[in-house]
């Protein structure tokens, strides 16, 4: 790889003669900080292309001036992916007006979208058509599609629907030499080679930019009911969610797991929040199930709470008896991650690990913090796919600029554990620059020599995203 260059006048110049003026934007703070302040990058020029053979264009010119790109989506990453690390100015290149819906095929449960739309726009317009686009998670406002893709983004619904990998039948991608793949198939069946949208997906902007995908919809469930349930153990919650699934199979929809240390941070931080217990239990579940017509989803829940309290694995339990009720409920689990930033966690873990190593990793890892200090922990997430958030906070009347010395030592301990059980230490929020380190000491050895092997042949200069997922070489 061939060293990288600035931004350079004369390199503004070209793009300049290449591209209208509306392409090119002020350098905001945004386009340079992550949400939590922890990466800043250079300030670069900032492009916000309006159609792909625009951003082939630019990524064209930065490929022979040997600039390095960073794309930009929604910018609510929180691993730094889509941020300038160290290094020349980049050019950040945004997604912000590629916002059209190309194109919905309601009868093939299909919708073809470009990558800077937004994702409740998308669901929008799924429902408009009377299907849906289950993606679903917090930042559904502002996060767009190409980055939900380049970071194959999860959410509350991974249960039943599966994550954007499983979302997407296919891709439309500038490559890191400004060659345009156009992979937006409709095919189910398609066995032409390998498979490159799954090679994309997930790459965090490494390997190209997407530009558009076609995403597959599915039917609106005719009747929905949610209900919270406090369980005894997190072992109890595998039980129960096994429970419901014998009960109405797919028909669970999400199933997210909630410590009381929650309720206790959102009492503290939005007291306007309303609590489905009256004391808050050491555990709950989040339970929503989609069924089709002909089903009372209230009574079925019912029904699997009273299976589930003559089998000890459930002890009290409330279901919503409004749409008031359940959004109720839904913000409980939505607040938490907001809560948690008022408190001010020391270090926060986004890890997965097999459904049936969950009751261990939660019972251990309390016992390895104690070994660095005296923590609170609050420990919640979507028990159905093995995604925690497991995140540590100082005790009250400490800050966690008092515990700064001690963060490395917590992450390798949780991301330790992790690894000692099976599990990955990134989740759903990807790789990013904040993960690098940890890709090299828990990834397999083999695994990270094909991924340097794709990422030279793909990218031979190293332009796009340099230092996110792999070091930069």
């Amino acid at each position: 790889m061939t060293d990288l260059s600035p931004v350079t006048p004369d390199f503004e110049a070209s793009l300049r003669a290449a591209l209208p003026d509306a392409a090119f934007k002020s350098p905001e703070p945004k386009y340079f900080e992550e949400p939590r302040g922890r990466f800043q990058g250079a300030a670069g020029v900032v492009l916000a292309p309006a159609s792909t053979t625009e951003v082939a264009a630019a990524v064209r010119l930065a490929h022979e001036a040997g600039v390095p790109v960073v794309p930009y989506g929604g910018g609510t990453g929180l691993v730094g992916g889509q941020i300038a690390g160290e290094g020349p100015a980049a050019l950040v290149l945004s997604l912000e007006r590629m916002t059209r819906i190309r194109n919905t095929w309601p009868r093939e449960n299909l919708i073809e979208v470009e990558a800077g739309a937004i994702l409740a726009d998308v669901q929008a317009k799924a429902k408009e058509v009377d299907r849906l686009f289950p993606l679903s998670l917090a930042s559904e406002g502002s996060a767009r599609i190409g980055g939900l893709l380049a970071t194959n983004a999860g959410g509350v619904n991974v249960l039943r629907y599966g994550n954007m990998r499983d979302l997407c039948l296919g891709l439309e991608v500038v490559l890191p030499n400004g060659d345009i793949w156009n992979g937006l198939t409709r095919l189910r069946k398609d066995n032409l080679g390998y498979d490159l949208r799954n090679l994309m997906i997930g790459s965090e902007g490494t390997l190209g930019v997407i530009t558009a995908a076609t995403l597959k919809l599915s039917p609106i469930p005719a009747t929905r009911g949610t209900a919270m349930i406090a369980v005894p153990s997190p072992d109890a919650a595998l039980d129960l969610l096994a429970l419901a699934r014998n009960h109405v199979g797919d028909g669970v929809v999400a199933f997210e797991l909630i410590h009381e240390q929650g309720y206790h941070f959102l009492s503290e931080t939005l007291p306007d929040v309303r609590h489905p217990f009256e004391t808050p239990p050491e555990w709950s579940v989040l339970i929503e199930l989609g069924l089709p017509s002909g089903l009372d989803p209230a009574q079925v829940l019912m029904e699997i709470f009273e299976a589930a309290a003559e089998a000890h694995i459930a002890t009290d339990g409330t279901i919503a008896q409004s749409e008031t009720q359940r959004a109720e409920f839904w913000a409980v689990r939505e607040k938490i991650p907001e809560a948690n930033r008022r408190i001010g966690s020391v270090s926060s873990h986004d890890i997965s690990v097999p459904m049936e190593a969950i009751p261990e990793f939660i019972e251990r890892g309390p016992g390895v913090l104690t070994e660095i200090g005296n923590f609170r922990i609050n420990c919640f997430g979507h028990v159905g796919d093995g995604n925690l958030h497991y995140n540590v906070f100082p005790q009250p009347g400490r800050s966690r600029a008092d515990h700064d010395n001690e963060r490395p030592a917590i992450k390798r301990a949780i991301h330790d554990l992790t690894h000692e059980l099976g599990g990955s230490v990134a989740a759903e929020h990807g790789v990013g620059r904040l993960k690098v380190e940890d890709v090299q000491a828990y990834a397999d050895p083999t695994h990270l020599a094909l991924m340097r092997q794709i990422k030279d042949a793909l990218d031979p200069k190293g332009i796009m995203n340099p230092g996110v997922i792999l070091p930069a070489s």
